[in-house]
């Protein structure tokens, strides 16, 4: 519900911070006060089109702000967070709007930026407005629908509907998106195993790669390598010139030194052990260039795979350590193509999703078409009350291809009058005739959760006496479950409600402005004693405003206590179990 409605340099509205309260609330004033700026404040908020003659004159905008309950409807929260939306601790919705005098208009919810079209969407979960100009969302079939299903208690079967066809949806998608790149993957399939084939032809290790350099480069050089082996040797081995000969002479020299001169004898020792290094070198040469391979046969083959394995690289713009990654990539990529064209599963499981939302729907429908039934016959026990004596309801059932919402759509049909077809409701509806319709329909559909916030402007135009008694009544009753704030020009209604307000026109520093005021119980009387008596309140009129009062409120505690009898009796239902009666 509204908590708090604040508005500024709105028209005549300088600066009003107004708290609502729960119930019903009347919204009274002479003729011209500007009881409906209240409703248009309201309706800017929850996205109707902005106008710059709203700015109040003097004033470069006008601003208005809204605080409501975060709403419990699932879809309302999932708009919430779509828009980034977000709840801090136990707090609800503030939302604010401004317009400049130029028609430029921007809003806020939480502090984050949204369209026109979003405030309006929300709007639509928070606010209902009824009346002869004002937008309601009574009108759309979106509307409608959830108005028949919270009534005949097929909420649950709804959702279920959603997630069938969602289900459903999704089938049909992946099929037409196999279907439609079949040609694409049997060329990439053709792609992955060329590539894979070209891989085979040189496939390897990260090791074997780095052994086939090794060896290519021991298979280019092996004559060189031959040749600095054998020169290496001979310096050693060469006769009496060579390294180990030169060596030998030098030991022998030592020797014979060493044996009169012990300062020798460490020279010696180095010497002797060099030799026989040197000829543990000797003996390892040896070795080598006996095992020093010259194959150009094989040095030919392993140049063509290394220069196989470079191109492949090279083509998939790689290094040749990462191919065997990319060839393992491509195998996973293939496998899972493979996987993929089951034509036949997708198929068969579209035709089991279409079943399942099929069956569902068709739940839903059954629900639908017994809930309508009690709903219009509901709606027409009301209408004599609100002078529609030969005013006739239904709720239409029209067959469609399916989607979302079930296999049918909803549409509220009414003729005002004898000989009159049946037809949508906006459509034969006048401004009044419409508002009045609205308010049975809430009313009958009372024991459902619905829009927590009910505005009608003058939905009591043209009738009084027993018939806006009626209407207060039942404004009253439509109160004990939600939030009810309603523009009149009656005592009855006005009476009726639990809490009201009085909007009256000042000059204020020779300055036009409209102010709203509170009343209290004693300040009730004599608003109510004016709209009995007209300009001069007379003790009469008085005694009668707290005559009606009194009504009001007796037939209120009346109708609660025989709602609350009826629910013990087991009479109270209103719908598939749900009963009627105070829920305050």
């Amino acid at each position: 519900m509204i908590r708090r409605l604040g508005v500024r340099d709105f028209v005549l509205v300088t600066e009003a911070d107004l708290v609502l309260e729960e119930g019903f609330g009347a919204l009274t004033g002479e003729t011209g006060a500007g009881k409906s700026i209240l409703l248009d404040a309201l309706g800017f908020a929850f996205g109707a089109r902005a106008d710059g003659s709203w700015v109040r004159l003097g004033a470069m905008r006008a601003e208005v702000t809204v605080e409501c309950d975060w709403p419990t409807e699932p879809e309302a929260a999932e708009l919430l967070a779509e828009w980034g939306v977000e709840r801090e601790g136990e707090e609800g919705i503030l939302i604010r709007r401004v317009v400049e005098r130029g028609g430029r208009s921007r809003g806020w919810i939480n502090g984050v930026t949204v369209t026109q079209g979003q405030l309006r969407a929300l709007g639509e979960w928070l606010c209902d407005i009824h009346g002869q100009h004002a937008h309601h969302a009574l009108l759309t079939p979106e509307t409608q629908r959830r108005v028949l299903d919270r009534f005949a208690g097929a909420l649950e079967e709804y959702e279920a509907v959603r997630a069938a066809w969602r289900n459903w949806q999704r089938a049909e998608e992946e099929l037409a998106a196999a279907e439609g790149q079949v040609t694409e993957r049997e060329k990439e399939r053709e792609r992955l195993r060329w590539w894979l084939e070209e891989w085979e032809r040189v496939a390897f290790s990260v090791a074997e790669w780095q052994e086939w350099q090794i060896r290519h480069r021991a298979l280019a050089n092996a004559a060189n390598t031959r040749a600095a082996a054998a020169a290496a040797q001979a310096a050693l081995e060469e006769d009496s010139m060579g390294a180990l000969a030169q060596v030998a002479t030098a030991i022998r020299s030592l020797r014979a030194a060493a044996a009169f001169d012990p300062r020798f004898s460490k020279p010696l020792e180095l010497l002797a052990s060099a030799e026989a290094e040197m000829a543990d070198a000797v003996a390892a040469i040896r070795r080598a260039l006996t095992a020093i391979e010259e194959d150009p046969n094989a040095l030919t083959i392993l140049e063509e795979r290394i220069a196989a394995v470079v191109a492949l690289a090279r083509k998939h713009r790689t290094t040749p350590e990462q191919l065997p990654d990319w060839a393992r990539a491509w195998q996973e990529r293939l496998a899972a193509l493979e996987a993929s064209v089951d034509l036949a599963g997708l198929q068969t499981a579209v035709a089991k999703a279409r079943l399942h939302y099929e069956a569902t729907a068709r739940l839903l429908s059954a629900k639908r078409r017994a809930g309508a039934e009690r709903l219009a016959a509901a709606v027409m026990e009301l209408l004599p009350q609100l002078a529609l004596p030969h005013g006739r309801f239904a709720v239409a059932l029209i067959p469609t291809a399916g989607g979302s919402s079930g296999m049918e759509s909803v549409q509220f049909q009414f003729a005002a009058n004898p000989g009159m077809e049946l037809a949508p409701l906006a459509a034969v509806a006048s401004g009044g005739e419409l508002a009045r319709v609205g308010l049975a329909i809430q009313v009958a559909s009372a024991g459902a959760e619905g829009v927590p916030t009910m505005v009608f402007d003058e939905v009591d135009v043209g009738v009084g006496g027993a018939v806006a008694a009626a209407i207060g009544q039942l404004m009253r009753r439509l109160g004990e479950g939600r939030q009810v704030l309603a523009v009149t020009h009656q005592p009855q209604v006005a009476a009726s409600a639990h809490w009201q307000w009085r909007v009256v026109k000042r000059v204020v520093e020779e300055e036009v402005q409209t102010v709203v005021e509170p009343l209290t119980p004693a300040e009730r009387v004599e608003e109510l004693a004016r709209m009995v008596a007209g300009a001069v309140v007379t003790d009469s009129a008085r005694a009668h405003a707290e005559a009606l009062l009194r009504t009001a409120a007796g037939e209120g505690e009346e109708h609660s206590k025989r709602g609350g009898e009826e629910k013990a009796l087991g009479r109270g239902e209103n719908y598939e179990g749900e009963e009627s009666g105070s829920r305050r």
